[in-house]
Protein backbone atom coordinates (compact mmCIF):
# COMPACT_ATOMS: atom_id res chain seq x y z
CA UNK A 1 0.00 0.00 0.00
CA UNK A 2 1.39 3.19 -0.94
CA UNK A 3 1.10 6.02 2.01
CA UNK A 4 0.43 9.42 -0.11
CA UNK A 5 1.56 12.91 1.19
CA UNK A 6 -2.01 14.54 1.92
CA UNK A 7 -3.89 17.68 0.77
CA UNK A 8 -4.20 20.32 3.67
CA UNK A 9 -6.35 22.59 2.11
CA UNK A 10 -6.83 23.35 -1.65
CA UNK A 11 -4.45 26.04 -1.85
CA UNK A 12 -2.00 24.07 -0.33
CA UNK A 13 0.90 22.32 -3.05
CA UNK A 14 3.54 20.54 -1.02
CA UNK A 15 4.23 19.61 2.38
CA UNK A 16 7.84 18.88 4.20
CA UNK A 17 8.06 16.25 6.79
CA UNK A 18 9.73 17.29 9.90
CA UNK A 19 9.66 13.62 11.87
CA UNK A 20 9.04 9.86 11.41
CA UNK A 21 7.46 8.63 13.88
CA UNK A 22 7.54 4.53 12.68
CA UNK A 23 11.40 3.32 10.96
CA UNK A 24 11.50 0.66 8.23
CA UNK A 25 10.49 -2.91 9.18
CA UNK A 26 8.06 -1.49 12.37
CA UNK A 27 4.56 -2.78 12.59
CA UNK A 28 1.92 -0.26 12.02
CA UNK A 29 -1.83 0.01 12.94
CA UNK A 30 -4.29 2.04 11.61
CA UNK A 31 -4.82 4.76 14.14
CA UNK A 32 -0.92 5.04 14.66
CA UNK A 33 1.60 8.08 13.92
CA UNK A 34 3.29 7.71 10.83
CA UNK A 35 4.88 10.92 9.78
CA UNK A 36 4.18 14.96 10.42
CA UNK A 37 3.98 17.18 7.85
CA UNK A 38 4.49 21.08 7.86
CA UNK A 39 2.71 23.55 5.09
CA UNK A 40 2.92 27.12 5.01
CA UNK A 41 0.13 27.37 7.31
CA UNK A 42 -0.18 24.15 9.03
CA UNK A 43 1.82 21.04 11.12
CA UNK A 44 -0.29 17.99 11.94
CA UNK A 45 0.50 14.62 12.40
CA UNK A 46 -0.58 12.24 9.81
CA UNK A 47 -2.29 8.37 11.03
CA UNK A 48 -2.32 5.30 9.47
CA UNK A 49 -5.53 4.26 7.65
CA UNK A 50 -4.46 0.21 7.10
CA UNK A 51 -2.48 -2.14 9.08
CA UNK A 52 0.81 -3.43 7.90
CA UNK A 53 4.61 -3.15 8.12
CA UNK A 54 6.34 0.11 6.86
CA UNK A 55 8.32 -1.40 4.05
CA UNK A 56 9.71 1.60 2.69
CA UNK A 57 10.21 5.64 3.51
CA UNK A 58 10.90 7.70 -0.04
CA UNK A 59 10.91 10.98 1.53
CA UNK A 60 12.87 11.46 4.70
CA UNK A 61 12.87 14.16 7.44
CA UNK A 62 13.53 17.46 6.27
CA UNK A 63 12.30 16.59 2.75
CA UNK A 64 9.71 18.35 0.75
CA UNK A 65 6.84 16.47 -1.55
CA UNK A 66 4.12 17.91 -3.67
CA UNK A 67 0.42 16.69 -2.33
CA UNK A 68 -0.29 12.84 -4.09
CA UNK A 69 3.62 11.96 -4.13
CA UNK A 70 4.16 8.34 -2.33
CA UNK A 71 5.88 9.18 0.61
CA UNK A 72 6.07 5.68 2.01
CA UNK A 73 5.42 2.16 0.92
CA UNK A 74 3.28 -0.05 3.77
CA UNK A 75 3.70 -3.81 3.44
CA UNK A 76 0.87 -6.48 3.95
CA UNK A 77 -0.40 -6.81 7.64
CA UNK A 78 2.07 -8.24 10.03
CA UNK A 79 2.07 -11.93 10.86
CA UNK A 80 -1.16 -12.30 8.08
CA UNK A 81 -1.00 -16.05 7.02
CA UNK A 82 -0.58 -15.83 2.87
CA UNK A 83 -3.35 -16.31 1.43
CA UNK A 84 -3.58 -19.31 -0.30
CA UNK A 85 -3.25 -19.81 -4.09
CA UNK A 86 -6.12 -20.32 -6.45
CA UNK A 87 -6.50 -23.94 -7.49
CA UNK A 88 -5.52 -24.61 -11.37
CA UNK A 89 -8.25 -24.75 -13.65
CA UNK A 90 -8.16 -27.99 -15.91
CA UNK A 91 -6.98 -28.15 -19.51
CA UNK A 92 -9.90 -26.24 -21.55
CA UNK A 93 -12.45 -28.84 -23.51
CA UNK A 94 -11.71 -29.42 -27.32
CA UNK A 95 -13.39 -27.14 -29.91
CA UNK A 96 -14.62 -30.33 -31.51
CA UNK A 97 -16.49 -31.51 -28.17
CA UNK A 98 -18.75 -28.34 -28.09
CA UNK A 99 -22.08 -28.36 -29.91
CA UNK A 100 -21.99 -26.28 -32.72
CA UNK A 101 -24.45 -23.94 -31.64
CA UNK A 102 -24.19 -24.26 -28.29
CA UNK A 103 -22.90 -21.15 -26.37
CA UNK A 104 -19.25 -21.66 -24.91
CA UNK A 105 -18.92 -20.83 -21.47
CA UNK A 106 -15.68 -20.13 -19.89
CA UNK A 107 -16.07 -20.86 -16.32
CA UNK A 108 -14.87 -18.06 -13.76
CA UNK A 109 -12.51 -18.60 -11.22
CA UNK A 110 -13.43 -18.21 -7.63
CA UNK A 111 -11.09 -17.04 -4.85
CA UNK A 112 -11.16 -19.18 -1.87
CA UNK A 113 -13.55 -18.05 0.89
CA UNK A 114 -11.66 -15.95 3.09
CA UNK A 115 -13.59 -15.00 6.16
CA UNK A 116 -14.08 -11.69 6.83
CA UNK A 117 -11.63 -10.02 8.91
CA UNK A 118 -12.84 -8.15 12.25
CA UNK A 119 -13.91 -4.76 12.17
CA UNK A 120 -11.16 -2.56 13.24
CA UNK A 121 -12.06 0.64 14.96
CA UNK A 122 -10.49 3.98 14.49
CA UNK A 123 -10.36 6.73 16.58
CA UNK A 124 -12.42 9.85 15.07
CA UNK A 125 -9.70 12.18 12.95
CA UNK A 126 -8.62 15.08 13.50
CA UNK A 127 -10.15 17.97 11.72
CA UNK A 128 -7.35 19.11 9.38
CA UNK A 129 -7.63 23.36 9.33
CA UNK A 130 -7.59 24.90 5.83
CA UNK A 131 -4.19 27.83 5.69
CA UNK A 132 -5.83 31.23 6.90
CA UNK A 133 -4.04 32.90 3.74
CA UNK A 134 -7.22 33.02 0.90
CA UNK A 135 -5.06 33.13 -2.52
CA UNK A 136 -8.48 34.47 -4.14
CA UNK A 137 -11.83 32.95 -5.84
CA UNK A 138 -12.00 29.89 -8.03
CA UNK A 139 -13.96 31.79 -10.24
CA UNK A 140 -13.01 34.98 -11.81
CA UNK A 141 -15.58 37.59 -12.84
CA UNK A 142 -14.69 36.65 -16.27
CA UNK A 143 -16.44 33.14 -15.65
CA UNK A 144 -12.71 31.58 -16.02
CA UNK A 145 -12.19 28.88 -13.13
CA UNK A 146 -8.42 28.83 -11.77
CA UNK A 147 -7.08 25.97 -10.13
CA UNK A 148 -5.79 26.23 -6.35
CA UNK A 149 -1.81 25.98 -7.35
CA UNK A 150 -2.68 28.69 -10.07
CA UNK A 151 -4.25 30.96 -7.47
CA UNK A 152 -1.13 30.81 -5.22
CA UNK A 153 1.32 31.03 -7.83
CA UNK A 154 -0.32 34.19 -8.74
CA UNK A 155 -1.17 35.59 -5.55
CA UNK A 156 2.84 35.11 -4.33
CA UNK A 157 3.90 37.13 -7.64
CA UNK A 158 1.21 39.47 -7.57
CA UNK A 159 0.39 38.29 -10.96
CA UNK A 160 -3.20 39.45 -12.29
CA UNK A 161 -4.97 36.59 -13.38
CA UNK A 162 -7.80 38.51 -15.17
CA UNK A 163 -4.93 39.03 -18.06
CA UNK A 164 -4.26 35.74 -18.45
CA UNK A 165 -5.04 33.39 -21.20
CA UNK A 166 -5.99 29.94 -20.18
CA UNK A 167 -4.80 26.72 -21.69
CA UNK A 168 -6.51 23.99 -19.16
CA UNK A 169 -9.27 21.85 -19.97
CA UNK A 170 -12.75 23.73 -20.10
CA UNK A 171 -11.17 27.49 -20.25
CA UNK A 172 -9.41 26.84 -16.90
CA UNK A 173 -6.25 28.96 -15.80
CA UNK A 174 -3.76 26.97 -14.64
CA UNK A 175 -0.29 26.79 -13.34
CA UNK A 176 1.45 26.74 -16.14
CA UNK A 177 -0.77 29.80 -17.43
CA UNK A 178 0.41 31.40 -14.32
CA UNK A 179 4.52 30.64 -14.95
CA UNK A 180 4.32 31.59 -19.16
CA UNK A 181 2.89 35.27 -17.48
CA UNK A 182 6.01 35.24 -14.67
CA UNK A 183 8.14 34.36 -17.75
CA UNK A 184 6.67 37.01 -19.94
CA UNK A 185 7.00 39.80 -17.11
CA UNK A 186 10.69 39.07 -16.56
CA UNK A 187 11.75 39.34 -19.87
CA UNK A 188 9.79 42.62 -20.29
CA UNK A 189 11.54 43.69 -17.32
CA UNK A 190 15.23 42.48 -19.04
CA UNK A 191 14.35 44.40 -22.10
CA UNK A 192 13.43 47.53 -20.41
CA UNK A 193 15.43 50.28 -21.10
CA UNK A 194 18.40 51.36 -19.20
CA UNK A 195 19.01 54.26 -16.53
CA UNK A 196 19.67 56.93 -19.03
CA UNK A 197 23.93 58.03 -18.97
CA UNK A 198 24.74 61.13 -17.03
CA UNK A 199 25.37 62.67 -20.14
CA UNK A 200 21.80 62.39 -21.39
CA UNK A 201 20.43 63.89 -17.86
CA UNK A 202 23.09 66.63 -18.16
CA UNK A 203 21.66 68.07 -21.56
CA UNK A 204 18.82 68.42 -20.36
CA UNK A 205 20.01 71.56 -18.22
CA UNK A 206 22.24 74.96 -19.14
CA UNK A 207 25.52 74.78 -19.06
CA UNK A 208 26.52 76.41 -16.44
CA UNK A 209 23.43 76.28 -13.87
CA UNK A 210 24.87 73.16 -12.21
CA UNK A 211 27.59 71.84 -10.06
CA UNK A 212 28.28 68.37 -10.08
CA UNK A 213 29.26 66.87 -7.09
CA UNK A 214 30.95 63.58 -7.65
CA UNK A 215 29.58 60.05 -5.42
CA UNK A 216 31.66 59.00 -2.54
CA UNK A 217 31.50 55.41 -1.43
CA UNK A 218 28.84 56.07 1.36
CA UNK A 219 26.40 57.48 -0.89
CA UNK A 220 27.07 54.84 -3.64
CA UNK A 221 26.52 52.15 -0.96
CA UNK A 222 23.03 53.94 0.16
CA UNK A 223 21.81 54.20 -3.01
CA UNK A 224 22.37 50.71 -3.95
CA UNK A 225 21.04 49.26 -0.41
CA UNK A 226 17.77 51.62 -0.87
CA UNK A 227 17.18 50.25 -4.89
CA UNK A 228 18.07 47.12 -3.36
CA UNK A 229 15.37 47.08 -0.73
CA UNK A 230 12.23 48.69 -3.05
CA UNK A 231 12.93 46.12 -5.56
CA UNK A 232 13.27 42.87 -3.64
CA UNK A 233 11.55 43.69 0.04
CA UNK A 234 7.57 43.56 0.26
CA UNK A 235 6.95 47.07 2.02
CA UNK A 236 3.76 47.05 3.70
CA UNK A 237 2.80 50.23 6.44
CA UNK A 238 1.16 50.28 9.62
CA UNK A 239 0.13 53.75 11.07
CA UNK A 240 -0.92 55.11 14.20
CA UNK A 241 -1.11 57.82 16.91
CA UNK A 242 0.69 57.56 20.21
CA UNK A 243 -0.42 60.03 23.27
CA UNK A 244 2.91 61.13 24.94
CA UNK A 245 1.48 63.31 27.67
CA UNK A 246 2.54 60.83 30.38
CA UNK A 247 5.85 60.44 28.79
CA UNK A 248 6.73 63.81 28.78
CA UNK A 249 5.84 64.08 32.72
CA UNK A 250 7.98 61.09 33.65
CA UNK A 251 11.04 62.23 31.42
CA UNK A 252 10.94 66.09 32.71
CA UNK A 253 10.73 64.72 36.94
CA UNK A 254 13.42 62.43 35.47
CA UNK A 255 15.62 65.05 33.82
CA UNK A 256 14.81 67.32 37.19
CA UNK A 257 16.74 64.60 39.57
CA UNK A 258 19.61 64.95 37.41
CA UNK A 259 22.91 65.90 39.97
CA UNK A 260 24.50 69.11 38.15
CA UNK A 261 28.42 69.97 38.73
CA UNK A 262 29.92 73.06 39.81
CA UNK A 263 29.13 74.63 36.09
CA UNK A 264 25.88 73.75 36.32
CA UNK A 265 25.30 70.85 33.64
CA UNK A 266 23.64 67.96 34.33
CA UNK A 267 24.84 64.63 34.44
CA UNK A 268 22.68 63.23 32.03
CA UNK A 269 19.20 64.56 29.80
CA UNK A 270 17.12 61.88 28.55
CA UNK A 271 15.72 62.32 25.20
CA UNK A 272 12.05 61.13 23.73
CA UNK A 273 14.60 58.96 22.03
CA UNK A 274 16.05 57.40 24.61
CA UNK A 275 12.33 56.33 25.40
CA UNK A 276 11.36 54.96 21.42
CA UNK A 277 14.53 52.92 21.99
CA UNK A 278 13.61 51.30 25.09
CA UNK A 279 10.03 50.85 23.95
CA UNK A 280 10.60 49.38 20.52
CA UNK A 281 13.01 46.80 22.26
CA UNK A 282 10.43 46.07 25.29
CA UNK A 283 8.07 45.74 22.45
CA UNK A 284 9.94 42.84 20.53
CA UNK A 285 10.36 41.03 23.38
CA UNK A 286 6.78 40.71 24.32
CA UNK A 287 6.40 40.14 20.78
CA UNK A 288 9.32 37.89 19.61
CA UNK A 289 7.47 36.47 16.66
CA UNK A 290 8.55 40.07 15.11
CA UNK A 291 12.19 40.07 16.66
CA UNK A 292 13.55 38.45 13.60
CA UNK A 293 14.92 39.24 9.85
CA UNK A 294 14.78 37.35 6.25
CA UNK A 295 17.63 34.79 5.31
CA UNK A 296 16.37 33.92 1.95
CA UNK A 297 15.78 30.45 2.64
CA UNK A 298 14.62 30.70 6.32
CA UNK A 299 14.16 33.34 9.17
CA UNK A 300 16.30 34.19 11.87
CA UNK A 301 14.60 34.92 15.34
CA UNK A 302 16.54 36.36 17.89
CA UNK A 303 16.71 36.15 21.61
CA UNK A 304 17.68 39.83 22.17
CA UNK A 305 16.53 43.21 20.80
CA UNK A 306 19.39 44.93 18.70
CA UNK A 307 17.76 48.28 17.74
CA UNK A 308 19.28 50.24 14.96
CA UNK A 309 18.71 53.96 15.03
CA UNK A 310 19.27 56.10 11.66
CA UNK A 311 21.91 59.22 12.16
CA UNK A 312 22.30 61.83 9.75
CA UNK A 313 25.54 63.07 8.92
CA UNK A 314 27.32 64.86 6.33
CA UNK A 315 26.85 63.25 2.98
CA UNK A 316 24.11 60.50 4.25
CA UNK A 317 22.96 58.43 7.32
CA UNK A 318 24.36 55.91 9.18
CA UNK A 319 22.84 53.46 11.51
CA UNK A 320 24.65 52.44 14.70
CA UNK A 321 22.67 49.47 16.80
CA UNK A 322 22.13 49.44 20.39
CA UNK A 323 22.60 45.94 21.38
CA UNK A 324 20.19 44.01 23.72
CA UNK A 325 18.43 47.09 24.18
CA UNK A 326 15.55 45.65 25.96
CA UNK A 327 17.68 44.53 28.93
CA UNK A 328 19.39 48.35 29.66
CA UNK A 329 18.12 51.43 31.46
CA UNK A 330 16.82 54.18 29.79
CA UNK A 331 20.36 56.29 31.48
CA UNK A 332 22.81 53.37 29.59
CA UNK A 333 20.76 53.90 26.20
CA UNK A 334 20.95 57.76 26.45
CA UNK A 335 24.86 57.45 27.19
CA UNK A 336 25.48 54.53 24.52
CA UNK A 337 23.24 56.68 21.85
CA UNK A 338 25.54 59.72 22.17
CA UNK A 339 28.67 58.51 21.81
CA UNK A 340 27.45 56.10 19.12
CA UNK A 341 25.88 59.63 17.24
CA UNK A 342 29.15 61.74 18.16
CA UNK A 343 31.47 58.92 16.91
CA UNK A 344 28.59 58.81 13.62
CA UNK A 345 29.23 61.93 12.67
CA UNK A 346 33.31 62.06 13.25
CA UNK A 347 32.82 59.08 10.99
CA UNK A 348 35.12 56.97 13.11
CA UNK A 349 32.16 54.09 14.19
CA UNK A 350 33.34 50.42 13.81
CA UNK A 351 32.08 48.28 11.11
CA UNK A 352 31.20 45.67 14.18
CA UNK A 353 29.04 48.91 15.30
CA UNK A 354 26.21 48.80 12.36
CA UNK A 355 26.49 45.43 12.02
CA UNK A 356 23.29 43.04 12.50
CA UNK A 357 20.41 44.29 14.34
CA UNK A 358 16.63 43.64 13.62
CA UNK A 359 15.18 46.90 13.63
CA UNK A 360 15.60 50.24 13.42
CA UNK A 361 14.33 53.53 14.31
CA UNK A 362 14.37 56.71 12.26
CA UNK A 363 12.98 60.08 13.30
CA UNK A 364 11.98 63.20 11.62
CA UNK A 365 9.86 64.61 14.54
CA UNK A 366 12.32 67.39 15.25
CA UNK A 367 12.69 68.46 11.52
CA UNK A 368 8.55 69.12 11.89
CA UNK A 369 7.59 66.09 9.53
CA UNK A 370 4.11 65.05 10.88
CA UNK A 371 4.52 61.59 9.30
CA UNK A 372 6.28 59.73 7.09
CA UNK A 373 7.02 55.84 5.88
CA UNK A 374 10.75 54.74 5.90
CA UNK A 375 12.49 52.00 3.69
CA UNK A 376 13.37 49.29 5.54
CA UNK A 377 17.42 48.91 5.84
CA UNK A 378 18.47 45.05 4.68
CA UNK A 379 18.44 42.72 6.58
CA UNK A 380 16.18 44.24 9.20
CA UNK A 381 12.18 43.28 8.87
CA UNK A 382 10.80 46.45 10.23
CA UNK A 383 11.90 49.92 10.51
CA UNK A 384 9.83 52.93 12.87
CA UNK A 385 9.41 56.07 11.69
CA UNK A 386 8.85 58.70 13.94
CA UNK A 387 7.17 61.85 13.25
CA UNK A 388 6.57 65.37 14.76
CA UNK A 389 4.48 65.86 18.74
CA UNK A 390 1.34 67.91 17.77
CA UNK A 391 -1.33 68.69 20.17
CA UNK A 392 -4.46 67.07 18.44
CA UNK A 393 -8.65 67.17 19.69
CA UNK A 394 -9.59 64.00 21.00
CA UNK A 395 -13.11 63.15 22.31
CA UNK A 396 -13.29 62.49 26.13
CA UNK A 397 -15.46 59.57 27.42
CA UNK A 398 -18.34 61.97 28.67
CA UNK A 399 -18.79 63.13 24.91
CA UNK A 400 -16.63 66.62 25.60
CA UNK A 401 -12.99 67.47 23.67
CA UNK A 402 -9.83 67.98 24.82
CA UNK A 403 -6.32 68.56 23.16
CA UNK A 404 -3.72 65.63 23.80
CA UNK A 405 -0.01 65.72 22.92
CA UNK A 406 0.62 62.81 19.96
CA UNK A 407 2.91 61.59 18.16
CA UNK A 408 2.32 59.89 14.39
CA UNK A 409 4.47 56.27 14.09
CA UNK A 410 4.61 54.23 10.80
CA UNK A 411 5.96 51.03 11.01
CA UNK A 412 7.21 49.50 7.73
CA UNK A 413 7.43 45.80 7.37
CA UNK A 414 8.94 42.81 5.40
CA UNK A 415 5.60 40.57 4.30
CA UNK A 416 7.79 37.77 4.14
CA UNK A 417 8.36 37.63 7.84
CA UNK A 418 5.57 40.03 9.90
CA UNK A 419 2.08 39.55 8.31
CA UNK A 420 -0.36 42.42 8.86
CA UNK A 421 -1.68 41.20 12.32
CA UNK A 422 1.81 40.62 13.79
CA UNK A 423 2.78 44.38 12.63
CA UNK A 424 -0.39 45.24 14.60
CA UNK A 425 0.34 43.82 17.60
CA UNK A 426 4.18 45.00 17.51
CA UNK A 427 2.93 48.44 16.84
CA UNK A 428 0.24 48.44 19.95
CA UNK A 429 2.89 46.91 22.25
CA UNK A 430 5.53 50.04 21.17
CA UNK A 431 2.34 52.13 22.21
CA UNK A 432 1.20 50.52 25.24
CA UNK A 433 4.90 50.92 26.40
CA UNK A 434 4.84 54.83 25.15
CA UNK A 435 1.53 55.63 27.06
CA UNK A 436 2.88 53.86 30.25
CA UNK A 437 6.45 54.99 30.54
CA UNK A 438 6.39 53.91 33.86
CA UNK A 439 7.24 50.36 32.38
CA UNK A 440 10.31 51.76 30.67
CA UNK A 441 11.97 52.92 33.89
CA UNK A 442 12.43 49.61 35.26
Amino acid sequence: MEILMPQLGETVAEGKITTWFKAIGDAVKPGDNLFEIETDKVSMEVPATAAGVLKEIRVEAGEVAPVGAVVAVLAGAAGAPAAPAPKALGPAPALSSVLPHAPIVVPTPRSPAVPPANPIMLDPFREVRTPERNWGPARLPTGAAVTPLARRLAGEAAIDLTGIVPSGPHGRIVARDVETALAARADTLARSPAAPSPDRIKALYEPGSYMEIPLDSMRRTIAARLVEAKRTIPHFHLAADVAIERLNAVREEANATALRDDSGKPAFRLSINDFIIKALALALARVPAANAVWAEDRILRFQRSDVGVAVAIEGGLVTPVIRGAESKSLLDISAEMKDLATRARLRKLKPAEIAGGVTAISNLGMHGVREFAAIINPPHATILAVGAVARRPAETADGGIRFLSQMTVTLSCDHRVIDGALGAELLAAFGHFIEHPVGLMI
